[in-house]
Formats: structure tokens, C-alpha cells, sequence
């Protein structure tokens, strides 16, 4: 049963709702806190707070709020809410830690509560969850049913599920090949959230789930169109990790776009604000990294990134395979690539689900240049004739563009020089007008090689210094950076009253005192200077010394508190039932993807536990102040774009948040603030 609160426990809530309806999440989650520790939480307060809690970036507390609440519920027969609490821990459990096994325990929780006569909101919701569940184990026709009940359940009880149940129904479209239906319901869908008719996490969950699906189809002009549609969104309203799946979606568009400066700059700033939500899912932007380094020249960080993707359970490839191309190891990049499409990983990625053809396409291209450098043209042929089929079926110009270079390669490589340059060219022109530099320059000299063949030097040299010349750009070009004032007033971060004067380049706007406004000045008056954000906190506190004192003295405290452990705990016991099902069910499919869940998490606790079981510790006043900080910085930027998007995507670019955090302006940029 819930506890009654205590008398002196009103303010506090009163003090945490108040926040929370501000956006100030932060402070709402320090109120339920102290609210909890005064007297307790009632039902509806314990939904509120698990909501705050995800808000303010702490992952663990909202999942553990809502099983805390489905037992509440639980004890005083409230069958339909604990069903739709524990509807919530899979939520999360789904799409920030991509462990489906326990995803599946808390279905089978919910399942066994709700009454299958009436349709609630938790009945919609349960088929939204249970569609992801399906669609990322590869599970393409159940995955349809349930889609179809979110859409019906949710338009009678709630939107936020439907539109979710749409999204789903629009990518297994595509899945089937339904190309065209699928890219106009996506489009409804994205439409539907823009509308402003949902609450933040679904309309986030929304514009992430279009633009996945967009990038796994290669369809990249729109997936930039949504992703620009998210930023805007997200500026004012993003919660919990969807700033940094935003980040991961936008890089994903400058690597495409040859501006892989800018792209590693937005995949680190991503990893920095994904860490305390995603656990195996960090692999995504790890991976994202990778392929960046790799086109920069970066071969050790590419493999760096690729490798900790790889230790987190994530899938690696292509990526690894073509680092191993680039270092010269010819043979172990070809085992490689030939061991992912033979039994491809069991990761449940969003933009890729598993047994679809078209997470094997970046496989075949792959293995079709491995196989040409390895002399192997049986190989080749096979990969790049399935790899035209699969662009045949999705209809996209970009993976058109792939399966040419593919086809030139194997031409060129049985002694067709000429049609191999005809394909080559052709793959020239469709990547140049996808508005993909690096594939173009890539297609470049290969076109020239072909050439060379027939004898046209000119035309060799004329195609060589071009892609030459392309890729020099791409691996050495800089950061973008703003252009110079266009007045001779200079930039400007000054407090005046409950106000900040703020001027660039030229344009002068006036900004709210804010807990953000004072991190900004710190950093942009000490250009290049890591601030730890311990002394950001107490510079900013009414009592530095006690502030400072507080987070100096001794150790902070396990890697892993007790709490963590129990739910770690918690997990893999959902993850060993669930293997002991596949079991029994004989579905070997669902046994490996668990079994590699369990793995995953046995490493993680690993990590965090030493030899002899002795705690490895880490400063949890540094984690609670980090939330705190990167909250209120990046809302703050959000509000200064809204006001200059110049200065706002400076800022956005240049400030860097995470436990410490630093303003790293362009070096070769004059950067002088006036504070």
C-alpha cells in the first residue's frame, strides 16, 4: 500500500511538481527524492516521479519507480495499473537497453493481469511494446498483428500508442517491400508528431523510429528532412536520451554528407549524453564512430570504437571487416565479413532489425570489395548480384548506387573494362546526385582504374585527381565554424540584473537568468578549459566551500551501489527464464539472442566488481551533478537557438557536456568572449 504523506512533505512535492511543469528536471527529480525520504509516494506520485526520474537522466531510478508501483498496484488489486506499470519497465527496458528478454518477462507480467474484454489504455500500450519486441527479434508476422491491435486500441484510448502502432506498420511495409506505402505512412506518422498531440517521449520515440527506418532504407534525403524536424523539436522538448539519438541521427547525415569533422564532433557529444540511459545500445554510436574514423584515415580509432561497440554486444560489422581491408589483412576481414552474413549477431537494432534483407545489403557491399581484393570474383559475383536484388526490391537510389559500384567491381575484375566503366559511371553520377561525396570520390577511382584499362589516360587522370582531391578534403577538412561578426560589436555574455546580454556575430539577443546561463559564461570565458562539473555546481551554489566540501571528502561510493546490483540481479533472473523457455519451446533463435543478453550483463557487472567481489568505485555525487549540469546547459542552448539559431548551433557544436564539460571552439577561429 502506499504511505501516507507526512505533514512536512507537501512543499516538497508541491516543489517538485512545480519543476517538473517547468521542464526543470533536475530540481523535480531532488523533490520527489526528498519528498520519498520525508513520507513516501502515493500511486499517482510514484508514476509522476518514475517519469521525472528518466527526465533527469537517471535510467535505473524510473525503471525501479515503475516495478516499485506495479507491486503497489499489485497488493491492492489494481490489476490494470500494475499491468500498465509493468507495461512501462518494458517500455524502457525496450528502447534504452535493448535487452529483450526482460522486456519479455514484464509482457508476460502484464499479459497475465489485463482482462482481455475491455480496451484501456494499457491494453494499447502492451501491443505497442509488444510490436517493437517482435519486430526487433525478427519476428516480421506476429510483429504485424500487433501492430495492427495498437492502432485499433490505441485510436479508441490512446493516440500516443496508436501513433507508435502506425510507425511499426509503416516499417514492416517496408520490410515486405511495400516500399512506397511505407515511406507514405512514415511520412503520416512523422506528420501526426509534429502536431504536438502527444506527450515528449512518444513524440521522441516517433521522429527516432521514422528516421531509422529512412536511414536503414537508404532513403537519406528524408531522413535528413526528419532529422532536421527532430532537432527543431527537440531543442525545447526532448527528454531522457532523445537528445542524444538525435545527436547520433544527425552525424549519421554529415558522415553521409562528406563533413566527418563535424560528424565525429556530434557522435562524441552523443556518447557523452547516451551514457547514462543506453547500456548495450551505446554500441549504435560507437559503431556510427567507427565508420567516421574510418573515412577520415583513422584506422586506430575506427577499430578503438568498433571494438567497444563490439564489447557491448553490439554487432561491429561491416565496419571491423573493412578496417581489417584497410590495414592490408586481406584474409581475416574476409573470414570476417563471411562469418557476419553466415550468422549475423542477434541485435536488436532499430535501424537495421535482424533476418531482413536489408541489414545484409552493407554486409554484401562489403564483402563484394573484400572479395576483389582478395582475388575471390566467385565470391564477389554471388554478393553483388544479391546485393541488386535487394536494391530492386527497396527502390532506393542509394543502395542502386551500391549495387553498381558492386557490379562494376566484378566486371572490371573478369576483364569487361568497359562495361565496368559504364557502371561505374553510372554509380558516379546516382551517388553525386544522393549527395554522397565519399562514395562518389570511391567510384571515382575505380572509374579511373576502368578507364586506365581501355587505354583513356586522360579521362583516368581526369577521374583520379578528382577523387583524390574529394577524399583530402573529407579526411583533413575541420570542424565548420561561424562565419566572422558581420559588425564591429563583439561577442558578448554579460549578466545584468535577472537578464544576460548576449551578442553574436553582429546580432544581440536578451536571455533569462538561468542555472544554464552561468555554466555557458564559465566556459566561454576559458576557451579550451575542462571544467569538472562538481566545480560548476559549487561555483554556482549559495555556499561554494560547503558545496565543494561536500563532493570533496573521501570516496563517493560504489561503481554499482547495492540498489544496481539488485536490479543487474533482477535482470538476469528475467533473462535465464527466458532462456529456459526458448528451451523448452526449441527456439534456438531466441536462445541466442538471450544468451548473448546474459553475457552482456555478466560483463557489465564485471566491470564494476573486482576480483574477490570487491566493489570498484566512482563518484556518485559526480554522476547526480552531470545529470544536473548537461540538463540545464543543453536546455538553456535550446532556449538561445530559439532566440539566434547561429549562436545556437555554435553553441551546440562547441560545448561540451559530460562530467566534465568545456567550450572548444574552432583553434584557427578568434574566440574572444566578452563576460
Amino acid at each position: 500500500m502506499s504511505v501516507t504523506p507526512a505533514a512536512g512533505d507537501g512543499s516538497a512535492l508541491d516543489q517538485a511538481r512545480s519543476a517538473a511543469a517547468r521542464g526543470a528536471w533536475a530540481d523535480a527529480y531532488a523533490g520527489y527524492l526528498a519528498a520519498q525520504e520525508a513520507g513516501g509516494l502515493g500511486p499517482e506520485d510514484l508514476a509522476d516521479f518514475a517519469g521525472v526520474a528518466y527526465a533527469a537522466g537517471h535510467l535505473d531510478v524510473a525503471i525501479e519507480t515503475w516495478e516499485r508501483l506495479h507491486g503497489v498496484l499489485s497488493g491492492l488489486g489494481e490489476d490494470n495499473g500494475a499491468a500498465a506499470a509493468a507495461v512501462r519497465v518494458a517500455m524502457h527496458l525496450l528502447f534504452d537497453t535493448a535487452l529483450m528478454a526482460p522486456v519479455r518477462g514484464w509482457l508476460r507480467r502484464a499479459e497475465r493481469l489485463l482482462d482481455p474484454a475491455p480496451a484501456t489504455p494499457a491494453h494499447a500500450w502492451f501491443a505497442a511494446v509488444r510490436t517493437f519486441e517482435r519486430l526487433l527479434s525478427g519476428d516480421l508476422d506476429a510483429a504485424r498483428d500487433w501492430a495492427a491491435r495498437a492502432v485499433e486500441t490505441g485510436s479508441r484510448t490512446d493516440p500516443a500508442a496508436a501513433a507508435i502502432g502506425r510507425v511499426a506498420q509503416a516499417r514492416l511495409m517496408v520490410l515486405d517491400g511495400d516500399v512506397e506505402r511505407g515511406l507514405e505512412l512514415l511520412g503520416d506518422a512523422g506528420t501526426a508528431a509534429m502536431a504536438g498531440d502527444l506527450d515528449a517521449l512518444s513524440t521522441g520515440v516517433v521522429y527516432c523510429e521514422v528516421v531509422c527506418a529512412l536511414q536503414g532504407l537508404a532513403q537519406y534525403d528524408l531522413a535528413e528532412q526528419w532529422t532536421e524536424a527532430m532537432e527543431r523539436w527537440a531543442r525545447a522538448n526532448a527528454i531522457g536520451s532523445l537528445h542524444g539519438r538525435c545527436r547520433v541521427h544527425r552525424a549519421e547525415i554529415l558522415r553521409l554528407r562528406g563533413q566527418c569533422a563535424n560528424a565525429e564532433q556530434q557522435v562524441l557529444l552523443a556518447c557523452d549524453e547516451l551514457r547514462p540511459y543506453v547500456r548495450r545500445e551505446l554500441g549504435w554510436p560507437l559503431t556510427e564512430l567507427g565508420r567516421i574514423r574510418l573515412r577520415r584515415g583513422d584506422l586506430t580509432g575506427a577499430e578503438e570504437a568498433l571494438l567497444a561497440a563490439h564489447r557491448l554486444g553490439w554487432d561491429p560489422e561491416p565496419g571491423l571487416s573493412l578496417v581489417r581491408l584497410a590495414a592490408g589483412d586481406v584474409d581475416a576481414a574476409a573470414a570476417a565479413i563471411r562469418e557476419a552474413l553466415a550468422r549475423p549477431l542477434p541485435v536488436p537494432s532499430k535501424e537495421l532489425p535482424p533476418t531482413s534483407e536489408l541489414r545484409r545489403a552493407p554486409l554484401l557491399d562489403a564483402q563484394v570489395r573484400i572479395a576483389i581484393a582478395g582475388g575471390d570474383v566467385g565470391t564477389a559475383r554471388t554478393a553483388a548480384r544479391e546485393l541488386h536484388e535487394v536494391s530492386v526490391r527497396f527502390a532506393s537510389n542509394a543502395l542502386a548506387a551500391s549495387a553498381l559500384h558492386a557490379r562494376g567491381e566484378v566486371l572490371l575484375a573478369e576483364g569487361d573494362a568497359g562495361g565496368a566503366a559504364a557502371c561505374f559511371t553510372d554509380a558516379v553520377r546516382t551517388w553525386s546526385e544522393v549527395g554522397a561525396p565519399y562514395e562518389t570520390a570511391e567510384c571515382r577511382l575505380r572509374l579511373a582504374d576502368a578507364q586506365r584499362a581501355v587505354g583513356n589516360v586522360r579521362a583516368e587522370a581526369f577521374e583520379r585527381e578528382a577523387a583524390r582531391t574529394e577524399l583530402e578534403r573529407i579526411a583533413h577538412a575541420p570542424a565548420a565554424h561561424e562565419a566572422q561578426p558581420a559588425s564591429t560589436e563583439p561577442d558578448t555574455f554579460v549578466r545584468e540584473g535577472d537578464y544576460w546580454r548576449v551578442v553574436f556575430n553582429g546580432r544581440r539577443v536578451t536571455a533569462r537568468d538561468s542555472k544554464g546561463m552561468h555554466h555557458l559564461a564559465r566556459m566561454l570565458a576559458a576557451p579550451g578549459r575542462e571544467f569538472h562539473v562538481l566545480d560548476l555546481v559549487a561555483a554556482d551554489s549559495d555556499d561554494p566551500d560547503a558545496a565543494a566540501g561536500l563532493v570533496r571528502v573521501g570516496d563517493a561510493g560504489p561503481l554499482l551501489d547495492d540498489r544496481a546490483k539488485q536490479m543487474y540481479g533482477r535482470r538476469l533472473a528475467e533473462i535465464e527464464d527466458d532462456i529456459k523457455e526458448a528451451r523448452a519451446d526449441n527456439d534456438i533463435a531466441r536462445r541466442e539472442q538471450t544468451e548473448l543478453e546474459r553475457e552482456f550483463l555478466i560483463n557489465e557487472l564485471a566491470r564494476a566488481v573486482g576480483l574477490g567481489g570487491r566493489d570498484r568505485h566512482a563518484g556518485v555525487a559526480s554522476e547526480r551533478a552531470r545529470a544536473a549540469v548537461t540538463q540545464a546547459v543543453r536546455k538553456t542552448i535550446g532556449r538561445l537557438h530559439e532566440a539566434s539559431p547561429a549562436l545556437g548551433d555554435h553553441l551546440d557544436r562547441t560545448i561540451r557536456t559530460g562530467t566534465y564539460c568545456a567550450y572548444v571552439p574552432d583553434p584557427r577561429v578568434p574566440s574572444g568572449w566578452s563576460t
